[in-house]
């Protein structure tokens, strides 16, 4: 018997908010990320984290795919006992909510910096948590249903990057493989963090109707992420140099500053609240992730006390916290080795672990 029948989601739903919660902030920084280790060769550490990401996408699919009807917090229970179990969903629980806060915050200090640089954070947080509240408080189904339309809506964004491409050089991409091949493959971490969003389908996997074509939702989702990411990271290194990257803090805005309409300029002013919505997509399944693991951890049916709680949280943190940049940096940081342990290592580990479980009690779940 399905449990979350009621809120399941169909092959498009899961592989939109898959991809929209891998491009979110990552994005304007990454050719500069990229730059710094392996200059204009980091689009080819793209394509290596791609195919990293899709390998272990298909292992948490793999994980998932013997609790077909078991979120992760009901998986960890079964396999590992009721004390370390709950160990296990809290810092689950713990890595989504951070994740969703840190993604909150960068959010507006984006748009505290290059639209409304005097406005306060406080007066910004709850602008921005109506829509994350609307869309977390009703579950998957509502989610996957705005990220097709954050899809559609923003479906005209990437094709506005061709207005760049004037006065670029293309011969800044050459030659290939100038510095070898260990800056390149040390930037592959770089990517792979960019990646980050692919372990939402953890959670996405019992809500999925057709659970045979899981694997080919992962795939497609990180192969959209990484055609948008070489799409940035090249138009960036033939528009610039690599110098000048290394000069742009986040340099995909600064490569929508260069285009010129007839009507409007500091085109990125205009992008940006488009934009948002991209953002809000990174927000919403981290939050849902840890509220709902929440409930799950306590054996509540209702999500909606704890989401409020962590809204409340929210609304109250301006007024104790607001981090500069170098800070904001370094919890990015921060984030980005967390989950590296959260979409990395540990499906490695549970994939094993699982094998080895269910090899010891011949393939029966306890």
């Amino acid at each position: 018997m399905k449990k979350y029948t009621i809120n399941e989601i169909n092959l498009k739903q899961f592989i939109f908010t898959i991809y929209k919660t891998q491009i979110g902030i990552g994005v304007l920084s990454l050719p500069r990320d990229l730059a710094e280790t392996a200059g204009t060769d980091g689009w080819l550490a793209i394509v290596l984290g791609w195919l990293l990401a899709i390998l272990f996408s298909v292992i948490i699919i793999k994980v998932m795919e013997k609790h077909p009807n078991d979120s992760l917090f009901d998986v960890f229970p079964k396999l590992f006992g009721r004390w370390l179990g709950s160990l296990f969903s809290m810092l689950w629980i713990l890595y989504a909510f951070f994740s969703a806060s840190i993604a909150m915050i960068s959010s507006i200090h984006i748009i505290q910096v290059w639209i409304l640089p005097n406005a306060k954070e406080y007066v910004l947080m709850p602008l921005f948590i109506i829509p994350v509240y609307m869309a977390a408080k009703q579950g998957i189904r509502v989610i996957g249903r705005f990220a097709e339309f954050v899809y559609m809506f923003t479906l005209w964004m990437p094709m506005i990057l061709f207005l760049t491409l004037q006065e670029s050089n293309w011969l800044n991409l050459f030659p290939i493989g100038q510095k070898g091949w260990m800056p390149i493959l040390t930037t592959v971490k770089a990517t792979v963090l960019s990646f980050l969003g692919f372990e939402v389908a953890f959670m996405l996997y019992p809500f999925l109707q057709d659970k045979k074509s899981a694997v080919k939702g992962v795939f497609i989702a990180n192969t959209m992420s990484m055609l948008i990411f070489m799409l940035i990271t090249v138009f960036s290194y033939v528009r610039f140099s690599q110098d000048v990257v290394l000069e742009y803090v986040y340099p995909t805005l600064n490569l929508l500053k260069l285009i010129r309409l007839p009507i409007l300029e500091r085109f990125e002013i205009i992008f940006l609240p488009f934009y948002l919505f991209i953002l809000f997509m990174t927000v919403i399944p981290y939050l849902y992730m840890s509220v709902f693991g929440i409930s799950r951890m306590l054996g509540k049916p209702d999500h909606l006390p704890y989401l409020r709680l962590v809204m409340l949280g929210w609304l109250l943190l301006p007024f104790f916290f607001t981090p500069s940049f170098s800070e904001i940096t370094g919890l990015g940081r921060l984030w980005g080795n967390f989950g590296l342990c959260a979409a990395v290592l540990f499906p490695i580990f549970l994939w094993v672990y699982q094998g080895v479980f269910h090899k010891l009690r011949k393939g029966a779940l306890p």
